[in-house]
């Protein structure tokens, strides 16, 4: 009787087991067949229904342009405009490379095509935006004319925008020449206070990290300083520049801003789209309006 028992016991386990079997198995099917049109719907979604624009940016001043300008222009076309604010300058690029955005904008020429070069990115220039040129700032002074002979002025100490800054100073006529300073390796920016030549009002040259310089604009009398540190000092409110670079066709280029797609997607809907609404009037307007000369369009075609 125990052995009938046990018998009946095993054939009901079994039985059991092979419902619960054949029910796992036909599971999977439903679950793959749902996941085939949940693709299909996404594959069948028509190119111009796609009315979203992410672009990756850093945040002074290219999010702000972003943000309080481009998005509204972009808006009375019917796109909508996702700004992705980066730190670095990495990843805006290997996030564009990748697919993960449409458009970044916070690079120049330069270093896009270095990227190129030691990243094997594929990245392409659509449209110059803006420059972030060098001024002369001062606490002290209203104009150029008012520095007194002797009077000390402020350079940045790395070596492109400590060329950068000495070439702005003779530029606006603060300087008359470098003298032997870029081809005389003993002669520095501040062997120029004492060249009687290059420096007739024997003004103080003096460098200091370039971050540094607004922090010390009140013990200066002036100082050369790059765009993006002006606008995080909010110089430009305070202190506006006294002068400010000038540039040729060449440092135009080489200086400018430009926005970025990944090659093969130069000619489509959303990068057209994108690229007339950061060149449009109320863009420009925009940039001068809001950053008095420490930022200024340079609506350019990259070479």
């Amino acid at each position: 009787m125990k052995r009938k028992k046990v018998l009946k016991f095993l054939s009901l386990a079994l039985t059991l087991a092979l419902l619960l079997s054949l029910t796992a198995c036909g599971g999977a099917p439903a679950d793959s067949s749902q996941g085939e049109k949940t693709s299909s719907a996404a594959a069948d979604k028509p190119a111009g229904g796609d009315k979203k624009i992410s672009v990756g940016v850093n945040p002074v001043p290219h999010a702000d342009i972003l943000e309080n300008a481009v998005k509204a222009v972009l808006a009375e076309e019917g796109w909508e405009l996702e700004v992705v604010v980066f730190q670095d300058y990495v990843l805006p690029n290997t996030s564009l490379e990748e697919g993960e955005l449409d458009a970044n904008y916070f690079q120049t020429l330069g270093y896009m095509n270095g990227q190129n070069e030691d990243n094997g990115l594929h990245l392409a220039a659509v449209a110059g935006v803006h420059i972030e040129p060098m001024g002369i700032y001062s606490q002290k002074y209203t104009s150029l004319s008012e520095l007194p002979d002797g009077a000390e002025i402020a350079v940045p100490n790395d070596p492109d925008n400590e060329k950068r800054g000495l070439e702005l100073l003779v530029q606006k006529g603060l300087l008359n020449s470098l003298g032997s300073y870029g081809t005389d390796d003993n002669v520095t920016a501040e062997s120029l206070t004492d060249d009687k030549e290059a420096n007739p009002h024997g003004y103080k040259i003096t460098t200091l990290e370039a971050a540094s310089l607004p922090l010390s604009l009140p013990d200066l009398d002036a100082a050369a300083i790059n765009g993006n540190y002006a606008i995080g000092a909010d110089l430009p409110t305070e202190h506006p520049a006294l002068e400010i670079e000038e540039f040729d066709d060449e440092t135009s280029i080489r200086r400018t801003n430009f926005l970025v797609v990944k090659q093969g997607s130069e000619e489509t809907e959303k990068t057209k789209a994108l690229v007339k609404a950061i060149q449009s009037d109320a863009v420009k307007e925009y940039i001068e309006e809001k950053y008095k000369g420490s930022v200024i369009p340079s609506f350019i075609d990259p070479a």
